[in-house]
């Protein structure tokens, strides 16, 4: 698959989670070789099963055809943090394609790759999980030790990753398209006239925030941009991580600043109003999400979309083909990001 710009980003293993249809509980004990109440176990995900013969019983459920029927009804949906508008939209958007198939989600805030992570999850699976969700979460760490995902596999637990996925598994995600992301914002400030421009970025070791900056960089690139990497802060996914890199940027005489957040491009805000500059007059910003309180702010932020509403399709007919044992592709689904015009964008300022 390609990025929407020519390129073609990293790609993820593939893999697929085998069909099954419907058996007895007998059938699926004799080809495991193992007893009816083993088979019940991994069917339901209990304790008390080893790795070995759970493997052995999930292979017997696809040799036999027995697909799981949709019992469990609790879904997890494992997200940093709620203060952030997009966060909590997406989880709401999951929730609304989830619940006419009759599940349920819990929505649980953390901070990906800690102990409060695993204490939800392995909490959570002995109350009936259907699926997990990882919005966000630990699948954007790429150097974390992932013990929560560790232990949802030794369970049998389906999940699917949203903006990034664990790299040494083979599962399921359903991310926007951030190098597409970069190219239109970087496009977008060219078209205006801009030849400084510079990226907020996140933190090194987060996922998308990688994919952002290696998208960046491309499209400077393919622009003929000397040294683009001196063009890229890296600061925290907040306004004061985008305040700080961005006053870092116009320190350098930056004129268009593409921010990997939209809190990001409200410290942009915050910065070239200390620095007695104008937006967009002096300096255009684009933003990263499209969060809903977007028009509220003066100037209204000019962004690119994350395309939500097709994410949670997506991860809704995972998570219910999963749940059903049925067939799922795992190589990463990219959904097309979209720029959203408003006022913070403005053709670069002319020197006198």
């Amino acid at each position: 698959m390609t990025t929407g710009n020519g390129t073609e980003p990293p790609k993820r293993r593939k893999g697929s989670r085998a069909p099954v249809g419907s058996t007895t509980l007998a059938r699926i004990a004799q080809a495991a070789d193992v007893s009816e109440a083993t088979v019940s176990r991994v069917i339901n995900r209990k304790y008390g099963v080893a790795p070995a013969t759970r493997q052995a019983v999930e292979e017997a459920l696809k040799q036999v055809g027995y697909e799981r029927p949709l019992d469990n009804r609790l879904v997890v949906m494992l997200t940093p943090n709620l203060k952030n508008p997009i966060f909590a939209l997406q989880a709401e958007r999951v929730e609304n394609e989830l619940n006419p198939f009759g599940l349920t989600s819990i929505i649980c805030p953390v901070y990906p790759g800690t102990p409060r992570e695993r204490d939800y999850v392995e909490s959570l699976v002995d109350a009936g999980v259907a699926a997990i969700v990882f919005l966000s979460s630990s699948n954007t760490l790429r150097d974390e030790d992932h013990r929560v995902v560790q232990f949802v596999e030794s369970r049998g637990i389906p999940y699917v990753s949203i903006n990034g996925g664990f790299v040494e598994y083979d599962a399921p995600v359903v991310s926007t398209d951030d190098w597409r992301a970069a190219e239109l914002a970087v496009g977008h400030l060219r078209d205006l006239g801009h030849r400084k421009i510079g990226l907020l970025a996140g933190p090194t070791g987060n996922l998308p925030a990688d994919r952002r900056v290696e998208g960046f960089l491309r499209a400077l690139e393919r622009r003929g941009v000397d040294d683009p990497e001196s063009c890229v802060v890296r600061q925290h996914f907040n306004v004061e991580g985008g305040q700080q890199a961005a006053a870092a940027l116009l320190a350098q005489g930056t004129t268009g600043i593409v921010a990997s957040s939209d809190e990001m491009a409200f410290g942009a805000y915050r910065a070239a109003e200390r620095a007695g500059l104008s937006v967009p007059k002096d300096v255009s910003v684009v933003g990263y999400d499209d969060s809903p309180v977007l028009d509220f702010i003066g100037p209204p932020l000019t962004t690119v979309r994350q395309p939500i509403e097709r994410i949670a399709e997506n991860v809704a007919r995972i998570v219910t083909s999963l749940i059903a044992n049925r067939t799922v592709s795992t190589e990463e689904i990219l959904i097309e990001p979209e720029l959203r015009l408003r006022g913070s964008t403005a053709p670069a300022p002319t020197r006198g």
